[in-house]
């Protein structure tokens, strides 16, 4: 059960996943038959903390408040992922997770769980623009940039932002049932579960490289991409055999024309949905994939979501007007 929870807070917090959990775990809903929660903002840093929107929260809650936790959230903060944390900050994480006590952290606090080393040999995740960053830092991590959230154990990690809302959700979820959470969500007017992962928010358009000899190929690839290709016509087309072309290729571009094809046809795919109200056959057909359904199949693979879904959250569910 999550009966005491603690929201653990540094200097330049940011105030939305802060809030994220006072909203979930902090507001009084016994009138709707809900638990409630012994919850307490906890200063790691001092009685007042600057957030990253400019003000200052005032707690009376310092480190030893979280000796009862049985969960401790760790909101994110500004540059987490080049700040060092307080030696005593860290030990308290520590304590915390080795008397039995569960750990979240939302966005950027994924970086302090790591630097406690709650993260070493466990799956987490964080906001796509950091999952690098964390990765490097903490190569002892197993870091997932595509999920919205991630429990290992004790450890659950959560991406950016509203993924937060998520994460909590998922406890309450696991605590007290599916109705808890539910109803919670409602209250907060969000969905109790989201499709899909963090793969479809990620800007991830291909690198742009020094291709000495395939860059004209590559340009016509992109200028056609209905087409069907196979690595014999693209060689041909750049005057190589096909041997030398596919390898000079993953030379110059890190990667294989197969998957290069098929992420450019996912990428101008994501651009269709996003911009126009052309039908999903008419989208498949533009992008090489032929069919609805070979869209569908690539779509999912790349960003673990459905062309309609991705279609509702970019543009909202007036824009979708053809059949699946």
């Amino acid at each position: 059960m999550l009966n005491n929870v603690a929201a653990l807070m540094l200097d330049d917090v940011h105030p939305f996943e802060l809030g994220v959990l006072c909203e979930v775990f902090g507001l009084d809903r016994s009138d709707e038959g809900l638990p409630v929660h012994d919850f307490a903002v906890v200063s790691g840093e001092g009685p007042e903390l600057r957030t990253h929107a400019g003000f200052t929260i005032r707690t009376p809650y310092g480190l030893d408040r979280l000796e009862e936790a049985d969960l401790v959230a760790v909101p994110a903060g500004s540059r987490f992922g080049e700040r060092e944390f307080p030696a005593e900050v860290l030990t308290a994480l520590r304590r915390a997770v080795e008397r039995g006590a569960r750990v979240l952290s939302v966005c950027s606090g994924a970086y302090l769980l790591g630097a406690a080393g709650l993260l070493d040999g466990r799956r987490c995740t964080t906001h796509w623009r950091h999952a690098d960053d964390l990765a490097r830092r903490f190569p002892g991590a197993v870091v997932e940039p595509d999920v919205l959230y991630v429990e290992d154990g004790p450890v659950t990690t959560s991406a950016g932002t509203a993924a937060g809302i998520d994460a909590c959700l998922h406890l309450v979820r696991q605590a007290y049932g599916p109705a808890a959470a539910n109803t919670i969500a409602r209250r907060m007017v969000v969905p109790p579960h989201r499709d899909g992962g963090q793969a479809q928010y990620i800007q991830r358009p291909l690198p742009r490289t020094r291709c000495d000899t395939v860059g004209d190929t590559l340009a016509w690839m992109e200028r056609h991409l209905d087409r069907e290709m196979t690595v014999e016509q693209l060689a041909d087309r750049a005057h190589m055999s096909p041997r030398t072309f596919a390898r000079r290729f993953q030379q110059e571009t890190g990667t294989t024309p197969y998957r290069w094809l098929l992420r450019q046809r996912v990428l101008l795919a994501q651009h269709l949905l996003e911009t126009s109200d052309e039908t999903i056959d008419t989208i498949a057909d533009r992008t090489g994939f032929g069919t609805a359904a070979a869209l569908r199949h690539q779509f999912v693979r790349a960003l673990d979501t459905t062309p309609q879904a991705y279609r509702r959250t970019f543009r909202g569910p007036s824009a979708i007007t053809e059949a699946a």
